[in-house]
């Protein structure tokens, strides 16, 4: 399994919070019997009993293999409960993965397609705006020739306040050119990790359903006595790391498409103004470390959209995944 991921403990999956609920009970359930049953353990024969059990314990505690072993059988039991319940299989917690970001997918595209269509108007309004400056600055220039005062004035404060416009919608303009490049981005790269996830589970469903039948609770209890590594376990882990990577990218995702509508909804394009609450969480997140699927290309994003003589093509089509020529960015999770 690839060493960049440090895999979850027990306590901190599912099944460790049942284990610990499990825990409280045995301890709580074991002080009730001694408390209820404390004449009994006062006697010779509760003395002795109390004794073995204490040795017991304090055997398995000090002896490493039979802590593993009880350790793991515990582990597994607490797992098998917990599937009764909820979704813990790795396979099944990743088949549900590519369906939320297929979903996310289709509803990225629309944001994007929506985002265009009103950077268009934005791009026209602020071309009308130039052409009606030149107009009112020529008209001007016309009027102080023939020194007529009244239209000098009018004219140039209209074409004054065209040019106060056009900076508000230009700037409205930058914000929203880094949302579009950000949602391409995003949509790319999550096209392709849509595309290697599903790649990744008809593959290690195959593998896994191999590993399944060779394998039986006996045989990984004897292999944890003898210190091997358990095969199940260590293949399981690199699917949850897997899971956790993409839960992790999808998040992300999701968040940021809450940032880019947050920021749409709030935006008046006839009067080039947008509200401060979608400007805050626009900024919040360009304040934010990098980005786990954008990688690199987050700071060069924002550095182009604050790029004047960095022109975007809106009408240049998205890059779709090409699976030839192209590693698998899971398959290291496996090594």
């Amino acid at each position: 399994m690839s060493t960049e991921f440090k895999p979850k403990s027990f306590w901190r999956k599912p099944e460790g919070f049942t284990g610990a609920l499990f825990l409280l009970a045995l301890i709580l359930g074991a002080g009730f019997l001694v408390s209820s049953f404390l004449s009994f353990f006062l006697s010779s024969t509760g003395m002795i009993v109390g004794l073995v059990v204490l040795g017991l314990a304090i055997f398995m505690g000090l002896d490493s293999k039979s802590r593993t072993l009880v350790s793991y059988m515990y582990q597994s039991s607490m797992r098998w409960i917990t599937g009764l319940f909820i979704k813990i299989d790795p396979i099944s917690v990743l088949k549900s993965y590519v369906d939320d970001l297929k979903s996310n997918l289709r509803k990225m595209n629309r944001q994007i397609n929506r985002l265009r269509g009103q950077m268009h108007k934005l791009k026209e309004m602020i071309y009308n705006n130039k052409k009606e400056i030149n107009s009112n600055l020529t008209l001007a220039s016309e009027a102080q020739k023939n020194q007529q005062k009244n239209i000098v004035i009018l004219k140039s404060r209209k074409a004054g306040r065209l040019k106060e416009s056009n900076l508000k919608l230009e700037d409205l303009h930058r914000k929203m050119e880094v949302i579009y490049r950000v949602l391409r981005k995003m949509y790319e790269n999550s096209s392709i990790l849509s595309e290697d996830i599903e790649d990744q589970v008809k593959l290690k469903e195959q593998e896994r359903k191999a590993l399944m039948a060779g394998h039986s609770a006996m045989k990984s209890a004897m292999n944890i006595i003898k210190g091997d590594k358990d095969k199940k376990a260590m293949f399981d882990m690199a699917l949850e790391a897997v899971a956790d990577d993409v839960s992790n990218k999808v998040g992300e995702m999701e968040r940021f498409m809450e940032v880019s509508e947050s920021f749409m909804q709030s935006v008046d394009l006839q009067n080039g103004i947008f509200e401060e609450e979608g400007l805050k969480m626009l900024e919040k997140w360009e304040a934010e470390s990098d980005s786990l699927l954008l990688g690199g290309a987050k700071e060069e994003i924002l550095d182009l959209a604050e790029n004047d003589s960095e022109s975007l093509d809106l009408s240049e089509p998205i890059k779709q995944p090409e699976k030839l020529g192209r590693d698998n960015q899971y398959d290291t999770f496996f090594d």
